[in-house]
């Protein structure tokens, strides 16, 4: 078991394996962590104990050790610990081949959506990497011969109007309610692209009404962004009660609110991140793929040309003239 602690302006790894104790200080705390991993591995006996280990184990050390210095490492955590539980997590890292790993994601595919497969094949290749190439846990990386499930069709769901004004009657027009809030949270992300994270992050100082922009010191994919607001948007802030944040809302509250209006409402199968898509659908036809990438934050201008941008023919034919 290892542990990683501030010391000083520097980091001390401890690891204690059987009772022995072991401890240094780096300079850095991945260092830190790279000579806990490297001195743990030695310690429990070298490649001989690496491969007696589960692979369940090492995705519990991966979900301890690594995934707490992403973004977005709660669902990572939280998905390596199940997996950790299943028919995979059982297999000895020595056992631990192509053939087995593919049987698991058939297994895998007919319990969930091929995405599903996707981003979970994904986390493991990410946990076997870290075993090769810090942990010394693996001599290959047993997913490099594991095919991947074709992808699956691009999410094909707008609101309507009519789901919007019933949308609108279950939340109600009183924005000190939470759940108003959470309803006008996704008027403003179908104003502006922005994701849940993003809105309910966004504080007061960081809107320049008069800019008419929205700045975002920290998005999804790691790197700061600023937000066009249309007049529209900037109405919908204007009419926020004040607050540390804009909307006053933590994400645990905003996914209950919206399922709870959403299904009083009577509108099925709608997501909040279905609000990103009609943004971008509505932008697409104002303004070119590489502006609409800028506001939205994609890098992957394919990902965005896939899922989002849905100008028809015609509609580019109307453009021409």
């Amino acid at each position: 078991m290892s542990s990683i602690r501030k010391h000083g302006k520097r980091w001390r790894a401890e690891i204690m394996v059987a009772g022995r104790r072991k401890s240094k200080v780096h300079p850095t705390r991945q260092e830190a962590r790279d000579w806990a991993a490297r001195e743990e591995t030695l310690m429990r006996g070298g490649a001989r104990a690496a491969a007696a280990i589960s692979f369940g184990e090492v995705m519990q050390r991966y979900a301890r050790d690594v995934s707490p210095t992403k973004r977005g490492h709660r669902w990572e955590e939280i998905r390596l610990l199940r997996l950790a539980t299943d028919s995979i997590g059982r297999h000895r890292v020595a056992d631990l081949t192509p053939r087995v790993l593919g049987e698991w994601r058939d297994m895998r595919l007919r319990e969930v959506s091929p995405g599903t497969v996707l981003r979970e094949m994904t986390l493991l290749r990410s946990v076997c990497v870290q075993a090769v190439s810090e942990w010394g846990l693996m001599p290959v990386n047993p997913m490099d011969g594991v095919k991947r499930p074709s992808q699956p069709p691009a999410r094909d769901r707008l609101p309507t109007d009519a789901e919007i004004e019933a949308l609108q009657i279950s939340a109600g027009n009183d924005l000190t309610k939470a759940t108003a809030r959470a309803f006008h949270a996704f008027l403003f992300a179908m104003e502006t692209a922005m994701r849940a994270g993003e809105i309910l992050s966004l504080v007061p100082d960081r809107v320049d009404l008069d800019a008419r922009t929205a700045r975002l010191p920290m998005t999804k994919n790691g790197t700061a962004r600023e937000v066009p607001l249309s007049t529209e948007a900037v109405r919908l802030l204007q009419a926020l009660p004040p607050g540390r944040t804009c909307f006053a809302l933590s994400s645990r509250q905003l996914d209950a609110l919206w399922r709870k209006l959403r299904d009083r409402a009577g509108v099925e199968g709608l997501t909040f991140h279905d609000s990103r898509a009609a943004a971008l659908t509505r932008l697409s036809r104002k303004v070119d793929v590489l502006t609409l990438a800028r506001i939205s934050g994609h890098r992957d201008i394919n990902l965005l040309m896939r899922v989002y941008y849905r100008e028809t023919a015609s509609d580019i034919a109307r453009r021409l003239d």
